[in-house]
């Protein structure tokens, strides 16, 4: 996520109503909850990416052999997750408008009410629009090496990149094992390959702002069985699983926006629940070479493209 949807959320959180009103901290929970569907598709978006591109075939690698893949897996997004129901759903913060568009809804601000709980004081504000994007790229660099019985390991890793006042880095670890092994006689004669895979990912991000640090830290597990054939150059691959994913968006105590200082930390948790998943692809195998292709069926489809080394 970008910077300025980082100052999106502390000023709705801060709730620095046109210099007017301050959310108070009877109300933070509701103010929260709007942060929540606001930003909730960005959050399940960035797990969808994460959690593919872990395979390209379901056969692991023999014993030292290796491979170095770039993933580039584009999360399609859904329609129904570019608004949110806000009318009066939200305790003391109110709108005449039945929807809000979410962080990828159309452009356009949507009127709120902040009914202040003590004085009884009322305050108009906007709840900002969305970027109206209709699918969210995620690049990834991966490589992989065979193990004994049939098992492989794979990692990613990107290291710290700063890019002006932002800076990110990136950690995944996955395993694949073959399970044909452990059933005698029938495995071996069974034309293909039969494996389960897992994979973790871990996505930080730290960004200054004001001069003040936020951060966003996205955790992805995925779990998968996956079945391949080859015939010639070409290998076929399906695979069934499900994916989780948790965004937590954190600042630390004493964040002050414009003269409004928080006091305690905020920490908003967006948790994705487990979500099955489903993807059919095809590789082409050009001796040391391969390009691969597939299609993740979920809540948030994704397309998946790769070219990669890959020595057996």
């Amino acid at each position: 996520m970008n910077k300025i949807s980082f100052i999106i959320l502390i000023s709705i959180l801060s709730l620095n109503v046109y210099g007017q009103g301050v959310i108070l901290r009877d109300d933070i929970s509701d103010g929260q909850r709007i942060i929540e569907a606001y930003f909730n598709p960005l959050a399940e978006s960035l797990g969808a990416g994460l959690n593919n591109g872990w395979y390209n075939t379901a056969k692991p690698h023999n014993f030292a052999g290796f491979d170095f893949t770039i993933n580039l897996s584009t999360v399609i997004i859904p329609n129904g997750v570019k608004t949110f129901s806000i009318g009066n759903n939200f305790g003391n913060f109110t709108s005449n408008n039945t929807d809000a568009p979410t962080i990828f809804g159309e452009n356009s601000t949507t009127s709120m009410l902040y009914n202040e709980t003590t004085t009884n004081h009322q305050w108009d504000f906007n709840l900002p629009g969305g970027f109206n994007i209709p699918a969210m790229p995620t690049p990834m660099l991966q490589a992989g090496i065979g193990l004994i019985k049939k098992t492989s390991v794979d990692v990613r890793y990107m290291p710290t990149l700063n890019l002006s006042d932002i800076e990110t880095n990136l950690f995944g670890i996955g395993v694949k094992h073959d399970v044909l092994q452990w059933i005698p006689v029938i495995g071996d004669a069974i034309p293909m390959s039969l494996s389960i895979q897992a994979g973790y990912t871990e996505l930080n991000t730290s960004l200054d702002i004001y001069e003040q640090k936020v951060s966003m830290k996205t955790s992805a597990t995925t779990i998968n069985l996956i079945a391949s054939r080859k015939l010639l150059i070409l290998t076929g691959y399906v695979g069934l699983g499900y994916n989780t994913s948790e965004t937590i968006l954190s600042a630390d105590s004493g964040f002050n926006l414009s003269g409004i200082d928080f006091g305690d930390k905020i920490e908003i948790k967006l948790q994705s629940e487990n979500k099955l998943r489903t993807n059919i692809g095809l590789r082409l195998n050009l001796t040391v070479v391969t390009i691969h292709a597939d299609y993740t069926f979920s809540e948030y489809p994704t397309a998946t493209l790769g070219l990669g080394v890959s020595l057996r």
